[in-house]
This record gives structure tokens, sequence and C-alpha cells, in this order.
């Protein structure tokens, strides 16, 4: 019963340090350590008209917002 436990507890620390081994770092072409680039955020899909209004954007005057 006691061997069962430490095993089972040594499973778990294996597992739990898996994510951290497995994350690739970012390099740049020669293989350096660089700082890993962020996402830009989504294009507004959002458009308004001469007035502030939102509307779709395909509607004649329509700018995205």
């Amino acid at each position: 019963m006691r061997k069962l436990i430490i095993a089972l507890a040594a499973l778990g620390f294996v597992a739990g340090s898996v994510p951290a081994i497995g994350a690739a770092p970012c390099r740049d072409a020669k293989g350096k350590f660089i700082k890993c680039p962020t996402k830009k955020p989504a294009a507004s899909t959002r458009c308004r008209n001469a007035k502030g209004k939102f509307v779709k954007c395909g509607t004649k005057g329509a700018k995205p917002a």
C-alpha cells in the first residue's frame, strides 16, 4: 500500500512538470532565444456610417470603426 502511494505521488510530480518541459521557447533564424511575439488582436469587423452609428460593412459610406 505504501509503495502504491509513493508511486502515485511520484507520477503526480512528473505529470505536473511535463507542460513546463514541453513548452518550446521562441528562437530566431540563427537559433538564439528571443521573446515570443504576441498575437495581434482581431481586426474590427464593425463599420460606422457618417452619423457614427453601427451599420453593415457592405453599405454605402460605411467605414471600419
